[in-house]
């Protein structure tokens, strides 16, 4: 062990002097056995037995219980459409700032052949009056005359790919209603007497 001699002393006025400290060993220590762990009282475990009692339920805390069991399958079925929905929000805000960010920097003539594509849409539905079929064809059938004005590259490419899915659908449907018509009328039960009774 060290003793800790300080040198100068002085009133609490001359608190801001230096002072010399020194270390000097014991020179009557003596060597002590040293203390295990266990016999420290700071680690010692009391040999008490302890049991676990769980706290009886309240009104109020069985209450919570069952509407949360009540509201699981709608807060479990609620968490997987978020799943299922985030991604594609995520995609239509992401669209919706890249468009943005197009239109704030849109190139040359762009608004102008804007404006000619939605008054085409608009002069198509001027034209579609009366008929419901005529007011979903004309104006997409207007609009898309205009674009392909302006974008004809683009325009190829989508009647090329739309027809390909018009063909598409076209032979579904054929091979459906070909074989209901083979089903249904070609069965020797379902054909009906063309003479009739009289």
């Amino acid at each position: 062990m060290f003793k800790v001699i300080q040198r100068s002393v002085g009133p609490a006025s001359l608190s801001l002097l230096t002072f010399k400290v020194y270390a000097s060993q014991k020179k009557d220590s003596t060597q002590k056995a040293s203390v295990n762990i266990s016999e420290l009282s700071l680690y010692s475990v009391p040999e008490v037995q302890s049991k676990y009692v769980e706290e009886p339920r309240t009104q109020l805390e069985e209450s919570i219980s069952h509407l949360r069991q009540y509201c699981k399958p709608y807060t479990s079925w609620c968490q997987e459409m978020y799943s299922q929905t985030e991604p594609k929000m995520q995609s239509l805000v992401q669209w919706g700032l890249d468009s943005y960010e197009f239109l704030q920097n849109a190139p040359p003539g762009f608004f102008p052949r804007l404006g000619v594509i939605g008054f085409a849409g608009i002069v198509g539905l001027l034209l579609a009056r009366g008929s419901k079929i005529k007011k979903l064809v004309y104006p997409p059938g207007f609009m898309g005359l205009a674009a392909s004005l302006y974008y004809p590259q683009q325009a190829i490419v989508f009647v090329q790919v739309s027809g390909e899915k018009l063909y598409d659908w076209g032979l579904r449907g054929y091979i459906v209603v070909e074989d209901l018509w083979k089903e249904n009328f070609q069965k020797p039960g379902n054909v009906k007497n063309s003479s009739g009774n009289k």
